[in-house]
């Protein structure tokens, strides 16, 4: 299994073209703490691949990273499709980007698929443009990631979706509830018997969640902000980091403690610009470094 991160920036990216934080001011003062919104891409067999999540900086991405690139045929791409954790638009926007493909597949839960298709009108927008072809991404049991896996047994990726929360976009506020709004998603090798768990939002750490990271050789999880009390005190929200929906890392809920005890590599994601850990030079590191923690980088290459 072979994963590249292409981002681990929450939405607005870093530095956020309209902020003036510490954190933002930091990266456009030292380009190598810039980071582009969170996104993974998941080879899922030779030169076919899938990003989970499309985010605004797609394009910039796909061009980082030479694997993502086309050919040899003029518009011969490597991308597949695009596997959606949530419905948020930095998460959702770089799909449009895509319209020049011959056809694309989008896994998404169905309140996912919902919120996109339908509010946003990804369907009826592209569809002039490419094809679209939707698969529903299930909150129980495995499904085939490409077309490989569902050949022979023990051939290609697998994935499930793990639901996180009921949490919903704003722009789908009044949108039925649902457990599977924000997934994290299970992917496994049958061929080696490895596995990885991607987390970028988690609003509650749940048994079947902790399951999941239990099991994984990889957890990359939320690590939007440090504390609690960091969107407040930073002014950015008038909540907290877990009224935003998001787990902090450090404090009595936060993840620290609980990705300490797990047996796999972990590591955080989806750094908002106030996270300290966007300065290389944070005490922070140092912590987590104790507790055998890791902060994902762009541009990350993970082995399974």
């Amino acid at each position: 299994m072979l994963l590249q991160v292409l981002g681990t920036a929450a939405g607005g990216g870093i530095p956020q073209w309209n902020c003036a934080c510490p954190g933002c001011s930091g990266a456009r003062a030292h380009p190598g703490r810039r980071r582009r919104h969170a996104s993974l891409a998941v080879r899922a067999d030779e030169g076919r691949w899938y990003l989970v999540n499309a985010t605004p900086d797609i394009g910039d991405q796909i061009e980082a990273h030479p694997a993502l690139h086309p050919g040899p045929g003029a518009r011969q791409t490597p991308i597949a499709g695009v596997v959606l954790t949530d419905a948020e638009l930095d998460h959702t926007l770089g799909i449009w980007r895509l319209r020049e493909a011959d056809g694309l597949e989008i896994l998404a839960t169905a309140p996912v698929r919902e919120a996109v298709d339908g509010r946003l009108r990804l369907g009826p927008v592209l569809t002039p443009y490419t094809t679209l072809t939707w698969r529903e991404l299930h909150g129980r049991g495995t499904q085939p990631l490409g077309p490989r896996a569902s050949g022979p047994a023990g051939s290609g990726l697998r994935i499930s979706a793990v639901p996180v929360s009921g949490k919903r976009p704003r722009y789908a506020a009044d949108a039925p509830e649902d457990d599977t709004w924000v997934v994290a998603l299970r992917l496994y090798d049958p061929a080696t018997g490895r596995s990885a768990l991607y987390a970028p939002a988690v609003a509650t750490w749940s048994d079947t969640l902790h399951q999941a990271a239990a099991e994984a050789d990889c957890v990359i999880v939320d690590g939007t902000f440090w504390d609690e009390e960091e969107p407040r005190r930073t002014g950015i929200s008038s909540r907290t980091a877990t009224g935003m929906g998001h787990l902090p890392i450090d404090g009595p809920n936060g993840t620290a403690g609980i990705l300490a005890t797990l047996p796999g590599r972990c590591l955080y994601t989806h750094l908002n610009n106030t996270n300290p850990l966007l300065d290389p030079a944070a005490p922070e590191h140092k912590r987590l470094a104790r507790l055998g923690l890791e902060v994902a980088d762009d541009g990350m290459v993970i082995e399974l």
